[in-house]
């Protein structure tokens, strides 16, 4: 296959350990653009020199996953991306099983690997599997579809691929699961300077948040506080509990939770960011 067709987008935070065998699984089988969401000046370099098929994009900030892909994908030159997790390992097919789907099924919009989750889906004879939505940590784009409108950068973490899916959906596109595409992913933090305490409170809170915008832009507010109440209350209540029991590791969790889910509801931004160790 001609590795010309595709670009490979990855995004970074402070991941310089957990891309090494993600970079080493593409190879030179494909473009590849890193977007990483700081100012690394020494992280560009090295990967740049290390790999002459990757360019290295510095945000300058934290930007979140969504608003990165975004710069990634707005810079791909060919006619289809491929979005990982750092912590994925493509299989030595992966990228060419990829290419020959597209080839086949030039109707698609996205299309996500199979994986050791998705034991108990039946494919069909085809080796597809049309799906309403596919997982975040690999997903491969027929960019004709796109005209540079790709994730909702209100998103800092969580719901992006949700969202992402549920737009091409109502757009009638086409989404598929492909049983011959294998890709890894570890399932561990793409991160590697963030103590797990931070990491902990950093997912909680932008669970919440995510949760809440996700059905209020597609459901609206009412619904969505709906939803969203139980969770709301139940934070509320073992906030007071771990107070008075003085555990205060499981309080500051449900105090993030509960921040996380007032902060959407009042209308403001995602802007919580876990400060590095």
């Amino acid at each position: 296959m001609d590795s010309n067709e595709l670009t490979v987008v990855i995004v970074t935070f402070k991941s310089d350990s957990k891309i090494i065998d993600c970079l080493k699984s593409i190879g030179n089988k494909a473009k590849i653009i890193v977007v990483e969401n700081s100012n690394n000046e020494t992280f560009k370099k090295n990967l740049e020199n290390q790999y002459h098929n990757l360019r290295c994009i510095l945000t300058g900030e934290n930007k979140g996953y969504a608003a990165a892909n975004n710069i990634g994908l707005k810079n791909v030159k060919t006619n289809y991306a491929l979005v990982l997790n750092p912590d994925t390992i493509l299989d030595r097919n992966a990228i060419d099983n990829f290419l020959v789907t597209a080839k086949k099924n030039e109707n698609f919009w996205l299309i996500g690997p199979a994986s050791d989750q998705m034991v108990d889906i039946k494919f069909e004879s085809n080796k597809l599997l049309e799906v309403d939505n596919i997982k975040g940590f690999a997903i491969f784009f027929n960019l004709r579809f796109f005209k540079k409108n790709f994730f909702d950068e209100n998103y800092f973490l969580y719901f992006e691929e949700i969202d992402l899916c549920k737009r091409v959906k109502n757009n009638k596109g086409k989404i598929y699961l492909d049983s011959t595409i294998k890709v890894k992913h570890t399932g561990a933090s793409s991160v590697d300077r963030i103590s797990e305490a931070k990491l902990e409170k950093n997912r909680n809170w932008h669970w919440m948040w995510s949760t809440f915008y996700f059905h209020k832009k597609h459901q609206g507010f009412f619904l969505a506080l709906i939803k969203i109440l139980p969770k709301f209350i139940s934070a509320i209540i073992k906030v007071i509990i771990f107070s008075i029991a003085i555990n205060k590791k499981k309080r500051d969790i449900y105090f993030y939770r509960l921040s996380g889910i007032f902060n959407s509801i009042i209308g403001k931004k995602s802007w919580y960011r876990p400060s590095l160790d």
